[in-house]
């Protein structure tokens, strides 16, 4: 039996556009051959989005390409999907949202312990363009630090 590589795909844009305050994990339902693109790695999530619709939280703008062997049945690559999380987190979330310049923001998907894909999202509040500069000065210096040693 071959072990199967889990996946993982990141948002990179995440942390250089946001303040990552509370993070959560979210099951996203999914149909068959969104399942089989996304384990193959055909996903992206750097321009996607999260909003809350009464008390339910989607995702938006999550391109997801066409399974390639799916027959007959195919899916719309850009619908929002629906985020599965407890009451009690969805509760939470609304209210935060509420406040002035707190957004919901894809982090990264994988695939857990248990083989279900999962969403990690992100609450926080958006850089300002100062704070984007700080974080390039601070990975050059890193950098520079790094080759000197």
């Amino acid at each position: 039996m071959t072990k199967r590589k889990k996946v993982e795909i990141l948002n990179r844009k995440a942390g250089f556009n946001f303040h990552v305050e509370y993070r959560y994990e979210a099951g996203i339902m999914l149909q068959g051959t969104e399942v089989k693109s996304i384990r193959a790695g055909n996903v992206n999530i750097s321009d996607a989005y999260c909003f809350m619709e009464g008390n339910e939280l989607f995702i938006k703008n999550m391109h997801v390409s066409e399974f390639k062997n799916a027959g007959y049945t195919t899916h719309d690559p850009l619908r929002d999907r629906k985020l599965l999380l407890q009451k009690q987190e969805l509760k939470k979330i609304h209210s935060r949202i509420r406040e002035k310049g707190m957004t919901v923001f894809p982090l990264r998907i994988f695939e857990n312990e248990r083989g279900l894909l999962k969403l990690e999202i992100g609450l926080g509040k958006g850089k300002k363009q100062f704070d984007k500069r700080d974080d390039i000065k601070e990975r050059d210096i890193k950098r520079e630090l790094d080759r000197n040693l």
